[in-house]
């Protein structure tokens, strides 16, 4: 083994652990390990930032901004309406909701295609009587399969694509991969709506009615005597941080303000909305000699027998957690219109009927990853309060407002909906209700699924090269403005783009170096003894593996130059490996980390690390006994 061999396998190597690692991005860890390799001199420092500009990437981007032309025009709310039946059984509504997420994720970006489908399977979960992840676990595996099935449907199959061209074998068509990938997609759809849902685990979310931020919500009235008065909200807050308590509205001159400003200073007479265990709410409200609101009409006496009631959980719910209050009736919950007529708003007026809790789910790549509900001034920008955070099922244990959200983090938000609204576009959070159907311009709509026809047309038809046809479907949609251009570059998924771009040289110093062939060499004389359908084999499962363990398109920039060295060496087709490659890399179902989709499902469907086995294991089975048969018939060696 030659030095700069030795520096490649030093190099991948401390890529695969920091990758399993998980604590650092992986585009920071590829572009970590590009910047390694130019310093020890494997990348040449010109070259470093060619990646960038490589086919397959631009086509990444591309293809990003015209998924989310579907997006914004509403094209996919209305045909998933029409696809899914609102009356059929388990069998029908698995099989539509899948095969509608499968034949999207062909087209488009499949986190994309999952995080529209999501309210709607979220929605059929409660009509089968099925809990929420038994439903989504399923559809998440779905799109996965369908992404396999076309050359834009998952980076992957780009990646491999341009590979095959590096080999001076040209690029793969569009519908390449349709052969092998429809019928692995349309045998695994058919599992999994057959018998596969069963398989997952049966587990509740932290949604809805059963959030449990663990803290009361009552009003407190500001006597003329208190200490509080002219502190501003954010002090108080910080005097009383010990006991927990959060202000999450202010009452003043019959004004609700939802999500007050830090810096608005507290008067006599102003009326705090304190979230805090009950506990703690007695050494809150000691502090400043502050009084519980009473409430002195007939009306709210006769409701003083409920108790106090969790901010998100029903009164019965809270019976049966043993949680008994000596705090008077004043203690209510937040709910949307419970006080008719009063006015609200962050420093806006508004009715109650405005102020609504929604659940959101946080996306792979989100903007919010990484921040906590204090590092993205929730009140100051948006007027909204985070009112509880699930975690894999389970409420963290750090305290909500210092929490560093993760990508599959389920969220309850309370505040005006237009603010919400505002939220979820500006950060590219989920919501898991229902949702108005997004049409607000027909035209648009059909003009963003024929500008995508129409560049898979000319890609398919060779007319131009993929990324070429598709970045004129980018121009056209920008002079359609089928995608507002202020959401243009926003679409894009950076870290994504990022990571292919730093991959690609590391892989182009793999072959330069040898290191590629060595390590082919090595799976063909030790593991496959030789036997090409062996080697077959092994490629495929080794990919999958990775897959479970890292980003899908790193794992396919790896082991491409590997695949063709595998083929090499057996002198055989290397089109079948490099499917092969396309194949497992598309196959990452055993953990939560190895697909964006499979993370995003985490907490909605209140899943744990060790749950997704139990379907994946068996599934990835079935794509390996079905597409090594097609796979040799279809691309023979």
């Amino acid at each position: 083994m030659t030095p700069p061999q030795m520096l490649v396998f030093a190099v991948i190597t401390a890529t695969l652990l920091l990758f399993l690692w998980g604590r650092l991005r992986h585009d920071v860890v590829a572009f970590a390990a590009l910047m390694a390799c130019v310093v020890v001199g494997l990348v040449p420092a010109a070259e470093a930032f060619e990646g960038f500009a490589h086919p397959a990437v631009i086509t990444v981007a591309c293809v990003l901004i015209l998924s989310q032309g579907l997006q914004e025009t509403g094209a996919v709310d209305w045909l998933a309406r029409r696809a899914i039946p609102r009356k059929a059984g388990r069998l029908t509504s698995m099989a539509a909701l899948l095969g509608l997420g499968a034949a999207l994720s062909g087209f488009m970006n499949n986190v994309g295609a999952m995080a529209l489908l999501m309210p709607i399977a979220m929605q059929v979960s409660h009509r089968l009587d099925l809990t929420p992840g038994q439903v989504l676990m399923p559809l998440a595996f779905g799109t996965i399969l369908g992404g396999m099935t076309t050359l834009i449907g998952t980076p992957p199959n780009l990646i491999v694509s341009s590979f095959r061209n590096e080999a001076g074998f040209g690029h793969f068509s569009m519908f390449d991969f349709t052969p092998v990938g429809l019928a692995v997609a349309l045998v695994g759809v058919l599992f999994i709506s057959l018998l596969g849902w069963r398989l997952v685990p049966a587990r509740e979310a932290s949604s809805g009615e059963s959030f449990d931020p663990g803290a009361y919500v009552t009003e407190v009235r500001i006597p003329a005597k208190s200490k509080a008065i002219g502190l501003t909200l954010r002090s108080f807050e910080n005097e009383i941080e010990d006991s927990h308590a959060v202000v999450v509205g202010l009452l003043r001159n019959d004004v609700r303000m939802m999500a007050p400003h830090g810096g608005r200073r507290i008067k006599e007479n102003d009326i705090l909305v304190l979230e805090a265990e009950v506990d703690a709410l007695a050494e809150a409200l000691a502090v400043f000699d502050i009084e519980l609101e009473e409430k002195g009409s007939a009306t709210d006496k006769s409701t003083s027998d409920a108790s106090a009631v969790r901010a998100d959980t029903d009164t019965e719910g809270s019976r049966k957690k043993g949680k008994s209050s000596a705090l008077p009736a004043s203690l209510e919950r937040l709910r949307p219109g419970q006080r008719k007529g009063a006015k609200t708003g962050s420093d806006h007026r508004r009715t109650d009927d405005d102020i609504v809790l929604r659940e959101l789910v946080v996306l792979p790549g989100s903007t919010i990853v990484g921040q906590s509900a204090t590092d993205l001034a929730l009140r100051t920008r948006f007027g909204l309060n985070m009112l509880a955070v699930s975690r894999e099922g389970r409420a963290p244990r750090t305290r909500l407002r210092q929490l560093k959200l993760k990508s599959g983090d389920l969220l309850l938000m309370h505040g005006p909906s237009d603010a919400l609204f505002e939220f979820v576009k500006e950060t590219g959070c989920v919501p898991l209700g229902e949702r108005a159907l997004r049409m607000p311009d027909a035209r648009l709509a059909i003009l963003s699924v024929a500008i995508l026809l129409g560049a898979v047309a000319i890609a398919a038809a060779g007319l131009l090269p993929a990324a070429a046809a598709f970045g004129l479907g980018v121009l056209a949609t920008m002079v359609a403005r089928t995608v507002p251009l202020r959401h243009l570059y926003t679409s894009i998924d950076w870290p994504v783009i990022v990571l292919l771009a730093a991959l690609i040289p590391i892989a182009g110093a793999m072959q330069e170096t040898g290191a590629a062939d060595l390590l082919a060499q090595f799976l063909v004389d030790t593991i496959a003894q030789g036997n090409a359908i062996a080697a077959l084999v092994v490629v495929m499962v080794t990919t999958m593996f990775l897959s479970d363990v890292m980003n899908n398109a790193a794992t396919a920039a790896v082991l491409c130059p590997i695949a063709i060295g595998v083929a090499a060496a057996l002198g055989v087709n290397p089109d079948s490996f490099l499917m092969a490659v396309a194949i497992g890399a598309s196959c990452a179902f055993l953990t939560p980390i190895g697909h964006q989709n499979a993370t995003l499902i985490l907490g909605p469907g209140g899943f744990r690390f060790g749950d997704y086995w139990r379907l994946g294991l068996p599934l990835e089975v079935l794509v390996v006994a079905v597409s090594v048969p097609i796979l040799l018939i279809v691309w023979p060696l």
